[in-house]
């Protein structure tokens, strides 16, 4: 009764009589989280607060909140409760013995993202949406992955935010027509990665012992094989496992890290250069189409591997040189426009002229 009383007490203070929904959380459940344990767009009560946790508190609930959240927090004073107003990032006081967040805007939480794509699929939904499948939704998936891929290579931090909402989209849509169809559940889906993601750090969430990345990653492959022992699935070498559909610089780069994990790889980084050399000067001596098709692959392959010791992304690299070859050969056909010429008509070195300026003006 002592709580209840207590929290009446509170709700009566902040002026909340009627309230559908509120989350309330012991102040001692947030140590060492790093996220608040609730929905983000409901009011959220945090009792039992101590004036040395309050600094915790506060780091764990912009872990969601942004620094400006309004925060009522609830102090003792001479004449009994009183609310103080504060901002998530100006939290502070002696004597608060709960806080109060009012809820974010509607739609915050992914509960509520859960419930507006169930929506969808209602009956009383969307017919576009009521008709996709797995299978009708790949391509969608697939864009999405590349339009994020793009926002990150741009950098543009409002763009990722957006395209990563798209991607979640795909993600929680065919959720729901597995939950719809009783084969899976998005509980499921997130337990699954959840328990995946703690069995495969027990140098974080456990007593095991690792030293540096190379460790951890050869530690992942140990325990990955343990996985698909218990499983009862028949022994995959060391490259099987890879989608055939990932682009061929990431899948190069992977079999490569995957190989020099078990020691299959270069001593020094002048034996794989001499490499790229040696495969270089192979395309130039080879003969026929088929000859120069090989060769030519050899030496992508042997470019990812300097790029996986150069410690680069080779598909970004890649990418970033795509663009920037787009930006400037966009300033190029600029320039030769506004000089009334066409790109056809000028000559070789008139063209590198320009290209020389496009690389000092656009980078």
């Amino acid at each position: 009764m002592a709580l209840l009383d207590s929290l009446a007490n509170f709700l009566g203070v902040l002026g909340l009589q009627d309230v559908g929904y509120l989350a309330m959380v012991d102040a001692s459940l947030l140590r060492g989280r790093h996220v608040p344990p609730f929905a983000p767009d409901a009011p959220a009560l945090i009792l039992n607060l101590e004036a040395d946790a309050l600094p915790g508190v506060a780091a764990v609930l912009r872990g969601v909140y942004p620094p400006s959240h309004p925060v009522q927090a609830i102090c003792e004073a001479e004449t009994g409760l009183m609310v103080a107003e504060f901002r998530l990032d100006s939290l502070g006081g002696e004597a608060v013995r709960a806080l109060y967040l009012p809820p974010m805007p509607p739609g915050s939480s992914f509960e509520s993202f859960q419930e507006v794509i169930a929506h969808l699929r209602a009956p009383d939904g969307c017919p576009w949406d009521r008709e996709q499948t797995h299978s009708s939704l790949r391509k969608h998936l697939l864009e999405e992955s590349y339009e994020t891929l793009a926002a990150m290579d741009e950098e543009d931090d409002e763009k990722m935010c957006e395209e990563f909402g798209d991607l979640l989209l795909q993600v929680v849509l065919n959720a729901q027509i597995a939950l719809e169809r009783e084969t899976f559940s998005m509980p499921l889906i997130v337990k699954g990665i959840y328990d995946k993601i703690v069995r495969r750090h027990p140098h974080v969430f456990g007593d095991v012992q690792v030293g540096g990345v190379e460790n951890v990653l050869a530690n992942w492959e140990t325990i990955k094989k343990a996985e698909r022992k218990e499983r009862g699935e028949v022994h995959k070498g060391a490259l099987d496992g890879l989608p055939a559909a990932l682009p061929a610089l990431i899948q190069a780069q992977e079999f490569q890290a995957r190989a020099a994990r078990l020691g299959f790889d270069w001593r020094e980084v002048d034996g794989v250069l001499e490499k790229v050399v040696e495969e270089a000067q192979e395309v130039r001596e080879a003969t026929d189409e088929v000859a120069v098709a090989d060769e030519v692959g050899d030496l992508f392959f042997a470019v990812v591997n300097l790029a996986r010791w150069k410690k680069v992304d080779a598909e970004s690299a890649l990418r970033a040189a795509n663009l920037k070859f787009k930006r400037r050969f966009a300033f190029v056909e600029a320039q030769a426009g506004a000089l009334g010429r066409s790109m056809k008509e000028m000559s070789l070195e008139e063209l590198d002229v320009l290209w020389v300026a496009a690389k000092r003006e656009v980078g």
